[in-house]
């Protein structure tokens, strides 16, 4: 199976994300920032299934993280979280599932499941 890619500046974030994935079965990779995680998607993408994004993050927000994803061609799913019910007009026509924070771990864990099964069956 394919690991999901969290990235987040927020430390405590990732931690709680990754422990609840880890815990739902999921393998987990981890970025602190946009530019890395587009840096670990060139090295291991192949090994890279969905990503989970935050929306605010120093240098490259995630809306420009997911430009730069999809300019490169890729398609895989990507969750987006934002505390900022504006922020998802940032992300019209880049094919991605919005939610807002805080996610409760067990939506998380479902929409996870739900965005790979949709992947698997394209």
């Amino acid at each position: 199976m394919s690991q999901i890619l969290l990235v987040d500046d927020n430390p405590v974030q990732l931690q709680i994300r990754e422990t609840i994935l880890r815990n739902a079965g999921f393998g987990v990779a981890i970025a602190t920032s946009a530019d890395s995680a587009l840096v670990l998607l060139r090295t291991a993408g192949h090994h890279v299934g969905l990503v989970v994004t935050d929306h605010i993050m120093p240098g490259t927000s995630g809306a420009e993280f997911v430009r730069r994803l999809r300019a490169s061609g890729d398609q895989m799913p990507v969750i987006v979280l934002s505390g900022l019910p504006d922020a998802e007009l940032e992300y019209e026509g880049l094919n991605v599932a919005f939610r807002m924070k805080p996610l409760p771990p067990a939506e998380l864990i479902e929409l996870v499941r739900q965005r790979i099964r949709e992947q698997n069956a394209a």
